[in-house]
């Protein structure tokens, strides 16, 4: 699992590590193990479930992060994934994570929303007709697409909307340029800067991804007196508690459906 920052790391460790009862949001009924993991390049908080949560057998989730944009998230996500598969423990899943904006009014602040498609938004040129997507130059992809059966059982645990999350490598600072983003992406409900660069490197590697994001403010004019960061990662939080079991009981071979 990757994030950007240390603050949206510790958020998702807290839905694990928080005991019943306490003032958080996590829904964890006992309390995992964390340990870090130095390897080249990144370091990785590990998080051990407990047995007989969703089976007779302990969990395992590696917490990343990763850096902030598209390119430090592919980096750091795909070096765990070279020593994952080096030591003989490939993933089953990578997912992205964090806070993010939300385009209103379809993911209001506080929301949650979980891609089912992962789209770069400004990987492309301008042309005197618009912005063309690298793909209508020829090269690579724009867009990935999580496994849709995940994606409903996740939706349905946590009341996430369901929707396009875009990856910005700048923030959208205006109206304008919100609504140019709406128009050329009109299932778009959030936007974040590391969603992307995450599900290229796992695409790499062969290994499904997910995308979910917690609103923190709307996207458009930056008004910082809008934001609800700590709302938005206690809500980070509460989904994680949520979403472990459907990871854990998920098949990992169950990938396009």
């Amino acid at each position: 699992m990757t994030t950007a920052v240390p603050l949206e790391r510790d958020a998702v460790a807290a839905a694990f590590t928080t005991p019943e009862g306490s003032t958080a949001t996590a829904t964890a009924t006992a309390i995992a193990t964390v340990t870090e993991r130095m390897i080249p390049g990144v370091t990785l908080s590990r998080v051990t479930l407990p047995a007989g949560r969703s089976a007779n057998r302990s969990a395992v989730l590696d917490l990343l992060a990763g850096g902030v944009g598209p390119a430090a998230a592919a980096a750091s996500t795909a070096a765990a994934l070279t020593a994952a598969t080096l030591t003989g423990e490939p993933y089953d899943v990578v997912v992205s994570a964090g806070i993010g904006g939300g385009f209103p009014p379809d993911a209001p602040v506080g929301s949650l929303v979980l891609a089912d498609e992962i789209t770069v938004a400004d990987l492309g040129a301008t042309t005197p007709e618009g912005f063309a997507p690298v793909t209508a130059l020829g090269f690579g992809a724009v867009t990935h697409h999580p496994p849709k059966s995940l994606v409903r059982e996740i939706a349905a645990v946590t009341g996430a909307r369901i929707g396009t999350v875009l990856t910005v490598s700048t923030v959208t600072g205006t109206a304008e340029r919100a609504a140019e983003l709406r128009r050329r992406h009109p299932r778009a409900l959030a936007e974040a800067m590391e969603g992307f660069g995450v599900a290229e490197a796992a695409a790499a590697h062969g290994v499904p991804v997910l995308e979910i994001r917690a609103v923190s403010n709307p996207v458009g004019p930056r008004d910082r007196a809008a934001w609800r960061i700590g709302d938005a990662l206690a809500a980070l939080t509460g989904a994680f508690g949520k979403l472990a079991p459907v990871l854990e009981s998920w098949n990992p071979h169950d990938r396009t459906h």
